[in-house]
């Protein structure tokens, strides 16, 4: 007898919280109930998400990014079908995959300077294998990092995260690391003219925060890690594949050519996790040098045909559907729109990004009344302002979204590349009406901070 899935899920769907306070991550399942998100999403379609009850909601997050194409797209689900209805020799091991050949092949197009793929099973992965490539390349044990930066939670790319709330607890990381400011080139050279940095691992915008380099920065990097020898990375696991209104983020400031490129997320199609590490051939034949070497760095399921059609999916969709373009042009809409939203909001003060990857950043306003509320909700927790946009906008105006990064007052959008002009003025109409809302006091939307404030302090003390 088949197994029915769709059967199963319906059977456990109410008790889906006490599975997980049972057998996974409890304090997951109380952080939802917490800030009231555990309305029990029973289906997704494109940039929508509906609940128990029957409400749509539109989705900013598209779990962190790996949604491009919004869920379900048929598309994807027919080249993963196709995959299953044709009994492909897969991960036979001792052979190679056409498919990965495939994929290796168009993604490699949309780098020319490059010349070879590693494929792996997700980000973290490809960062993974990246510190090995940059350190057998070079000969050198150092990485540096920015920052703020995230490349994943394994130790390797743990070591090369800048936000300590990941790492606390985790120490004992990677030796001969160093952490320079983001956009800060003096900062980089002073490490790189050590010569004992493999490599420069930065993201071209950074996910926490949503920060923009200027427009130099990346161009400075790249002749930086020329001159002293140093492998230029650019992890693209969240700009990458149409994000920012370009297949690369990099594609943004012409000229600048990383050594390694990391994609991951998006390449999925949603569906099967796929990870890739693009980089110069004569790097990739310094892990690979021999035929004893052949096998000396991979993983189980990477190139899997099932991720290797998701990924081939995915790039044809783009491709074909004017996807990154639709990225494009609704980010630049959103964003115009919300840098309109600041001359009237105080408690408003930066909106920046680029393409679908837009960060709104709320700040101390002037009034009275609302910096000394303000203060009272930073005292609590410092970034506590931030759940009251997001709270309102999930319950009131079925718009999930989150927090940019631990302890700041950034909310991040990162929806679905195929947000229609009726999903745009979805969210302009919710965040107006949200935002206009939290500068009353007193008020709901204050209301709902001193509930929040006292979890936090709760939270604390039992800390």
């Amino acid at each position: 007898m088949s197994i029915d899935i769709k059967s199963l899920f319906a059977e456990n769907e109410a008790g889906r919280y006490a599975l997980h306070t049972r057998h996974l991550n409890e304090q997951m399942v109380r952080v939802l109930k917490t800030i009231g998100y555990d309305v029990g999403f029973v289906r997704g379609q494109g940039a929508y998400l509906w609940d128990r009850a029957g409400d749509k909601y539109l989705d900013l997050l598209s779990g962190w990014g790996v949604f491009a194409l919004g869920r379900n797209n048929p598309k994807v689900n027919d080249a993963l079908r196709q995959v299953l209805d044709s009994e492909l020799p897969n991960l036979v091991q001792m052979d190679v995959s056409p498919l990965a050949g495939v994929v290796a092949e168009r993604l490699l197009a949309r780098a020319p300077w490059l010349d070879k793929a590693f494929f792996a099973n997700s980000g973290t992965e490809s960062v993974e294998a990246a510190i090995k490539f940059v350190r057998a390349a070079t000969g050198r044990a150092g990485l540096a990092h920015c920052g703020h930066a995230f490349h994943g939670l394994s130790y390797g790319s743990l070591s090369l995260n800048g936000d300590q709330i990941f790492r606390k607890g985790f120490e004992g990381f990677l030796t001969d690391t160093v952490e320079v400011p983001f956009n800060d080139l003096t900062a980089l050279e002073d490490a790189l003219k050590t010569k004992k940095i493999a490599g420069f691992f930065v993201e071209p915008i950074q996910g926490k925060g949503v920060h923009v380099p200027d427009d130099g920065y990346l161009k400075g990097v790249q002749e930086l890690c020329k001159k002293y020898g140093t492998l230029f990375v650019a992890d693209e696991i969240q700009t990458g594949v149409g994000r920012t209104g370009k297949f690369f983020a990099i594609d943004h400031w012409p000229g600048v050519e990383p050594d390694l490129v990391l994609v991951a997320k998006a390449l999925s199609g949603g569906h099967v996790p796929v990870g890739a590490v693009l980089t110069r051939k004569w790097i990739f034949d310094k892990l690979f040098n021999r035929m004893d070497r052949a096998v000396v760095h991979g993983s189980t399921f990477a190139k899997n045909d099932m991720a290797m059609a998701a990924a081939l999916a995915t790039l044809s969709i783009l491709e074909e559907d004017g996807v990154i373009e639709n990225a494009a042009a609704k980010g630049e809409r959103l964003a115009a729109s919300f840098r309109s939203m600041i001359g009237r909001h105080e408690l408003m003060k930066d909106v920046r990004g680029k393409g679908l990857m837009i960060g709104i950043e709320f700040g101390e306003p002037k009034s009275f009344a609302l910096r000394m509320s303000w203060h009272a909700l930073e005292t609590a927790n410092k970034g506590l302002f931030s759940q009251m946009i997001t709270i309102p906008l999930f319950k009131e105006h079925k718009v999930l979204c989150q927090v940019a990064g631990h302890g700041m007052n950034i909310v991040k959008l990162l929806p679905a590349l195929t947000l229609t002009e009726d999903d745009c003025k979805w969210i302009e109409d919710s965040f107006e009406e949200t935002i206009a809302a939290a500068h009353k006091v007193p008020g709901a939307a204050w209301s709902l901070g001193k509930t929040l404030a006292g979890h936090a302090l709760k939270s604390r003390a039992e800390a």
